[in-house]
């Protein structure tokens, strides 16, 4: 009979315990998500394959900032109109709502100002773009490979609305070597 309570006990705490944890990871992902980056978009400083976590309620309390690294969503929509593909994109935050943002020269200007992009995979930006103020409720996003991204220069992007932003970029969790904080 003691052999009994003691094994039911034990079963009992394991299933609370399982529950708990349960629990816990639903709570956390309803925070950070996992997401693997597929492209060349990002490079030098996240690879193809990457494994990434993102704040999802990042910008519940908070506004973007210059350098954030957002991923928002893109949907890709056939002759008729009708979205055929949603995915993912993560970019560099270059510009804010009011911000004057132009390509001349291989250099991004933000306000008149060249900005200092040291992350740059190639060093530039290729091509030129003429002065676009970020309207209000969206940013303005490149990617870091500059001859490769699909980002607000295409005009078929555009400057990204607030609202589809998924989240910030928060840490790198494989490949192992490079595991940590992305920049």
């Amino acid at each position: 009979m003691m052999m009994r309570r003691s094994t039911r006990k034990m079963l009992f705490a394991g299933i609370r315990d399982a529950l708990i944890a349960v629990a816990l990871l639903a709570l956390l992902l309803q925070f950070f998500a996992p997401m693997v980056v597929i492209g060349h978009s990002m490079q030098p400083g996240i690879q193809d394959n990457d494994i990434l976590y993102i704040a999802r309620r990042a910008y519940w309390f908070s506004e973007p900032q210059y350098g954030d690294l957002v991923v928002f969503d893109v949907q890709t929509k056939d002759e008729s109109g009708q979205v055929v593909k949603e995915k993912n994109l993560v970019k560099r935050v270059i510009g804010l709502p009011g911000d004057t943002i132009s390509v001349k020269n291989g250099k991004v200007y933000r306000n008149g100002e060249a900005l200092n992009e040291p992350y740059l995979m190639s060093g530039t930006t290729p091509g030129t773009m003429a002065a676009l103020t970020v309207p209000a409720d969206t940013i303005f996003v490149l990617g870091d490979n500059r001859e490769v991204s699909n980002d607000s220069r295409n005009p078929a992007l555009g400057p990204i609305a607030q609202s589809s932003l998924k989240g910030k970029i928060i840490f790198r969790m494989f490949p192992l070597d490079h595991i940590g904080s992305v920049s």
